[in-house]
């Protein structure tokens, strides 16, 4: 049999042989991406977790998707990654978000079963060639001349790559706090990693400390949901991955209801009273927390105004009785806690099986990175997740994807791979991590994208999925969407073709629809309020059927919605065009700030920390004004002119 280990001399560990193309340190949902895309392409990746038996465990709420993240999941989707896959196949509540508003700000939701979430993910994991998965705790990363060689673990072995992925959500010595009594954990029930930032430290990386939190668990038996407003899931399914929308799936598991209460002025008062026994407030907790999910000791402080605050109560999973209160995170003592949760209406007799706690751990500030995830310091080591000081599944599996598909690119030695802010909400998130930094965990909304009507949750496919297939992956879906945008195409010409007559106006007036003789399908569908029923009902006037094409009803909404607003996308296309030629205009690399007169000192700093690559991305840059700019564009043009004679 071959030799798999042998001792290295030098350092006293067992080394393994093998050398990997890629190591992914950690397997949340940063690490399940980054590991499954890289070995997926080919390459042979290792994945080292902690604990094999919480490979994607939902820390927080059972719910993947939501406002923005919903549209980040599509994307992971588009470009081969499995966090779709997953909660479409696990998810028992489907819901699509501000329907009452428009398309660019629909966002796909799902609760989901957590347990079967995460065991999906570990399936796909362990059923993907080329990758191989081991429990174990990294201590140390290897670098030689600023490069990475390979990883040390706790149990004395040595792995080798020259390409590594740091991924460990909030382990990075994880500190928890239940009022006064607080241990070290990477999540309630798991140790933390203690030796690795001391190795991240020693490469010249500055660590820093956020926060954040997580609401009690209730025993469902002892909530009294005739208290509660139902909140049902949607009667029509809409998937998170292309390929079960295309193929008109159903959900895998049962659909079950959520259920929504509200605190009261009796429980603000009693957590006032209380306050001084928070570590948020009694000065334990120094580090910074989520600022759009903060805790209910922050809703009560910040917002006093307010009488009361919605809670979600969310089912963890169909085999379970454990209720996830979304809306109450906090770190109160578990006394407090019991007391001000029986305080609520519907948990006046509730049962807490997990109490709530904070979790204060280390990152590092993503100024460190390339806009291709690739820290600036040491070639070959890369952040995704957590360390880059994001909060949310979402947020983490895209940079883990991204960080992934750019070991690709080193290993197939091709350029950086880097999607720019009209493109997607995950190149948003990205150019905003590595050009603005942070100061509190980042959380992404619709609102941060300037591009947001081109960027739909719906039309992930057509924006992406041509990356995928580049390295050799989604090939099959890919020629699927093609056909379907080639089928949309045939269908809105006809409809711009179509006018009504007689029998259109007769049937469209029974539905109180006012069009006259002649009138155009396309005016109508520009018109506000078309429901549903009428979409239907005005694709029946057009003959897409004698073409052998068949359309759901998503289908037809999808198109009449394309319809209503192609005008606006259109001029966003092209006010976008005008936007890029001027952003994406390269920034030489050896530039000398120091040498460019009339830059502010704050813009020369700031301009040398972060080396913006392009004209675009400077002009984000917090402390770069828009005079900076036009002092950098001066320099550019003349340096320009004088490399030319």
């Amino acid at each position: 049999m071959p030799e798999v280990l042998k001792k290295n001399s030098k350092s006293g560990y067992f080394r393994f042989l093998k050398k990997f193309d890629c190591i992914v340190i950690g397997a949340g949902h940063a690490g399940a991406e980054a590991a499954h895309i890289t070995a997926k392409a080919g390459f042979q990746t290792l994945l080292i977790t902690m604990n094999v038996d919480t490979i994607a465990q939902m820390s927080c709420n059972p719910a993947i998707g939501g406002v923005a993240k919903g549209h980040i999941v599509r994307e992971v989707d588009a470009l081969g990654g499995i966090m779709g896959k997953a909660i479409d196949r696990t998810g028992i509540h489907f819901k699509m978000l501000n329907q009452s508003k428009g398309p660019a700000v629909w966002s796909p939701r799902a609760q989901a079963d957590k347990k079967l979430y995460q065991q999906e993910i570990k399936f796909f994991l362990e059923n993907t060639e080329n990758l191989q998965i081991l429990q174990d705790t990294v201590s140390q990363i290897i670098v030689k001349n600023k490069k990475v060689q390979g990883v040390l673990t706790s149990r004395g072995f040595e792995y080798l790559s020259n390409n590594i992925i740091v991924t460990t959500g909030t382990f990075l010595r994880g500190l928890i706090h239940i009022g006064e009594f607080e241990f070290k954990a990477g999540r309630f029930g798991d140790k933390s990693s203690e030796d690795l930032s001391a190795s991240i430290l020693s490469m010249g990386f500055p660590i820093k400390r956020l926060k954040t939190g997580t609401p009690p668990r209730i025993d469902g038996k002892t909530i009294n949901y005739e208290k509660t407003t139902i909140q049902p899931p949607d009667n029509v399914w809409q998937p998170f991955s292309y390929e079960n929308e295309y193929a008109h799936k159903k959900p895998n598991l049962k659909q079950i209801n959520c259920h929504i209460t509200y605190t009261n002025h009796k429980m603000h008062e009693y957590i006032r009273k209380n306050i001084g026994r928070s570590p948020l407030y009694s000065g334990k907790i120094q580090s910074t927390g989520p600022r759009y999910c903060p805790s209910i000791e922050d809703k009560i402080v910040r917002f006093a105004d307010k009488e009361r605050h919605q809670i979600f109560l969310e089912p963890e999973g169909l085999n379970t009785q454990e209720v996830y209160c979304n809306g109450i995170s906090t770190s109160l003592p578990e006394d407090i806690q019991w007391k001000f949760v029986r305080s609520i209406p519907a948990l006046e007799e509730a049962v807490i099986i997990r109490p709530g706690y904070a979790i204060e751990y280390d990152y590092v500030s993503p100024t460190e990175l390339t806009p291709w995830l690739e820290t600036k310091k040491i070639n070959g080591l890369f952040f995704a997740g957590q360390i880059n000081g994001t909060t949310g599944y979402e947020e983490a599996a895209g940079q883990g994807l991204m960080a992934g598909y750019n070991v690709i690119q080193k290993l197939l030695k091709k350029p950086a791979f880097v999607l720019q802010r009209d493109e997607a909400y995950i190149g948003v998130l990205i150019d905003d991590l590595v050009t603005k930094g942070v100061d509190e965990p980042y959380r992404m909304f619709t609102s941060r994208a300037e591009y947001r009507l081109l960027l739909r949750q719906d039309n992930a496919d057509k924006r992406l999925m041509k990356y995928a297939k580049e390295i050799g992956l989604q090939k099959e879906i890919f020629k699927e969407m093609n056909e379907r945008y080639k089928k949309y195409f045939e269908v809105k010409k006809l409809i711009k073709n179509t006018k009504t007559d007689n029998v259109h106006i007769k049937k469209l007036k029974a539905k109180e629809v006012e069009v006259q003789k002649g009138t155009t399908i396309e005016s109508i569908f520009k018109r506000p309020q078309i429901t549903s029923d009428i979409i239907s009902l005005i694709f029946d006037f057009v003959s897409y059927k004698k073409n052998g094409i068949k359309l759901s009803q998503k289908e037809k909404e999808l198109i009449a919605m394309e319809i209503k607003y192609e005008g606006y996308i259109e001029r966003e296309k092209s006010k976008t065009k005008r936007r890029l030629e001027a952003d994406l205009k390269k920034i030489p690399e050896k530039i000398n700030y120091d040498k460019i007169e009339g830059l502010k000192y704050e813009a020369r700093q700031k301009l040398k920390k972060i080396k913006p690559l392009t004209i675009g991305q400077a002009s984000r840059i917090s402390g770069v004004d828009p005079s900076d700019i036009d002092v950098l564009l001066l320099y550019m043009k003349a340096l320009n002119l004088k490399l030319k004679y």
